[in-house]
């Protein structure tokens, strides 16, 4: 019997193998049906393990964002750039002062190839108007509006 080629993902050195791999396969000149098919299924198991071991969920989405900020080697001018914003804007969100828009989330989700929800999660604020106040903070979250 012929083994397997690919396996579940069991261990962290066997992910960290296949990224490696799959990038390798993603910047190669010639992809025919079979490099395609092994792009597939990486991309299958990676995401996988990423589910089941995914730490982002502990991350505020500030923290995640600085994480990939640093994981990509992103400045914030770097990202104002990417996200057609100014910098000072993403100086604002990275330093807990500003909440991400919509438009921000969608682009960053884009950008890092994450979902949505990663960026669109309850986080506290640092108020400016009320910092010399002890614990003054608000949090971003969506308001619900009373019926009149």
């Amino acid at each position: 019997m012929a083994t397997l080629k690919y396996k579940v993902i069991a261990t962290e050195k066997q992910y960290d193998e296949y990224c490696k791999v799959l990038e390798e396969l993603l910047f190669s000149k010639g992809k025919n049906k079979d490099i395609k098919d092994e792009i597939a299924l990486l991309t299958l198991l990676i995401e996988k393990w990423d589910e089941q071991h995914n730490m982002f969920n502990e991350l505020d989405p500030v923290a995640l964002l600085r994480s990939l900020m640093k994981d990509h080697n992103l400045k914030s001018v770097d990202l104002a750039l990417a996200l057609k914003v100014s910098p000072g804007l993403v100086s604002d969100i990275v330093n807990y002062k500003k909440g991400f828009s919509k438009d921000i989330i969608r682009k960053l989700a884009e950008l890092f190839k994450l979902s949505q929800e990663a960026f669109n999660r309850p986080y506290k604020l640092i108020s400016p108007i009320n910092a010399q106040l002890k614990n003054a903070s608000v949090m971003n979250t969506r308001k619900d509006m009373e019926a009149a």
